[in-house]
């Protein structure tokens, strides 16, 4: 006849350990007859200690586990750079895909028209900045050589510092000789070469923006589909749907303020008369994207054009620099905050950080697509149950 064990009352004093061990409280615990309560209390510390081993086993596989998806992110940079810019661009054109669809017009159809004004935009861009673009990389390093006799009485402490270092190291290292500049040059071959795999890439991505766009909603709508149990499926489209607005509103809503912020920068250019404005307004738009780095990257190209085209290096040169730098600071501190709420601020820190890893990882196009990014997995992180916590940690 089997035994059934009985419950009773454990006192503290009755063998449990001191404090810092089992708190001081009475505990039902089932025992068998004749169990042996100091025996008891050793089994409940042995598993209290496989818990934290447990824990700490867990907390390495998961650095294990972030450290092997950075390296397969840096390995496969080629493929991931293209779809998460594809995804970015679906996003924040799906709301004017959606809006022909309310106006009865096929998925197809807006979308057709949107890759093809998007294209259109592409090419008229290319075709009135490359020119500029390649004059000022050919002719800016003459430019600043001939200036630079002007600038002598600002640079000369610079210079005499510059002289010490160097005798200091050639006096430790005699054979040290100075290595010669390498001269940069683009030849036509440079272009013709390199042109079919810049036409490639763009097309992958408009192709990958425009599958996104027609079959997007259907792809969520099947991943819905496959939730086991109705209340789950519910809960997948309120979470899905709220998270598709959220990203699709601060996407299209950054590019937007972005491209406002270029135009103005060109027209501020324009009535400074400044040499290629439209160029100098386009990189404003692409280099805001990238916060602080990208509005102190601006202002310095600024006033090295301001310079270079005025020959002097008195307050007018450096007129267009400080006034790019009083727009980006009332856009980033009044403008956007006001339009995007506070649901789309992020911590300084988390920004600078993200930007660091993102463009080591990638480069210049993790340094432009970090910050969409944050911003995207905050939103996301927000109705996700069990990764609240990163949102917090990044918001502001």
């Amino acid at each position: 006849m089997s035994v059934e064990p009985e419950t009773r009352s454990v006192p503290p004093s009755e063998g449990l350990p001191e404090p810092g061990g089992v708190p001081p409280l009475a505990v039902l615990v089932p025992v068998a007859p004749g169990y042996p309560p100091r025996q008891m209390a050793r089994g409940l510390q042995t598993t209290h200690g496989m818990r934290r081993h447990l824990r700490a086993v867990r907390g390495l596989l998961g650095a294990l586990l972030f450290l092997a998806l950075m390296y397969t992110a840096t390995l496969t940079r080629a493929l991931l750079i293209p779809l998460v810019l594809a995804a970015f661009l679906g996003l924040a054109l799906n709301p004017v895909v959606a809006a022909g669809t309310r106006w009865h017009l096929p998925r197809w159809l807006s979308a057709s028209v949107l890759m093809l004004a998007l294209l259109l935009g592409i090419g008229g861009g290319i075709g009135l900045l490359a020119q500029p673009a390649i004059g000022w990389f050919h002719g800016a390093p003459a430019a600043i050589r001939h200036f630079m006799p002007k600038l002598k009485s600002m640079t000369q402490p610079l210079e005499a510092a510059n002289r010490a270092t160097q005798s200091l190291v050639n006096t430790q290292n005699p054979r040290a000789v100075a290595a010669a500049p390498a001269a940069v040059a683009i030849t036509a071959w440079d272009v013709v070469s390199t042109a079919p795999k810049v036409l490639a890439a763009v097309l992958g991505v408009m192709l990958l923006v425009f599958f996104f766009l027609v079959y997007g909603d259907s792809m969520l709508r099947r991943l819905v589909e496959i939730t086991p149990g109705f209340a789950y499926k519910r809960h997948a489209v309120v979470i899905v749907r709220g998270i598709q607005t959220e990203v699709s509103r601060y996407l299209l809503t950054a590019l937007l303020i972005n491209a406002a912020l270029g135009a103005l920068t060109a027209a501020m250019l324009w009535v400074y008369k400044m040499p290629d404005p439209l160029l100098w307004g386009t990189v404003a738009m692409f280099a805001n994207f990238i916060p602080y780095v990208g509005a102190i990257c601006t202002a310095i190209i600024l006033a090295l054009v301001g310079m270079l085209s005025t020959h002097d290096a008195t307050l007018h040169a450096f007129l267009p620099a400080l006034t790019f730098t009083t727009i980006t600071v009332l856009e980033g501190n009044l403008i956007t905050p006001m339009i995007q709420g506070r649901s789309m601020r992020l911590s300084p820190i988390a920004i600078l950080l993200w930007l660091l890893v993102w463009s080591w990882l990638w480069g210049v196009p993790g340094a432009l697509l970090a910050v969409p990014m944050l911003t995207c997995a905050k939103l996301v992180t927000e109705r996700v149950r069990g990764w609240r916590w990163f949102a917090m940690i990044v918001a502001r």
